[in-house]
């Protein structure tokens, strides 16, 4: 079955930020992941509201998982840390 990886983000440094899209889109693109929502308008109904939400499909929750934790993810994940405010899910599909 495949996965989403739904985040919700609050940019607080654009400039540090930016460094990590950079770097995150080749590491996920590189385990499989396509995204489907970048920071397009959205409606929020309930819970905490971010600015920024991005959706990717991967082919699996493991897949998704395994890019989370590879090397090209976490570098690019530190220029997020101190940059950003996020939660970050992954969802298993029904298709």
């Amino acid at each position: 079955m495949g996965a989403l990886w739904i985040a919700h983000v609050t940019v607080t440094d654009a400039e540090a930020y930016g460094k990590y899209a950079e770097l995150a889109g080749p590491a996920i693109a590189k385990h499989g992941g396509t995204f489907i929502a970048r920071g397009g308008r959205f409606v929020q109904l309930e819970g905490k509201e971010r600015p920024r939400n991005v959706v990717a499909r991967f082919p699996s929750v493991e897949a998704a998982v395994e890019c989370y934790n590879s090397p090209e993810y976490q570098a690019a994940l530190d220029h997020a840390r101190g940059a950003s405010e996020r939660e970050l899910m992954v969802v298993e599909t029904s298709e």
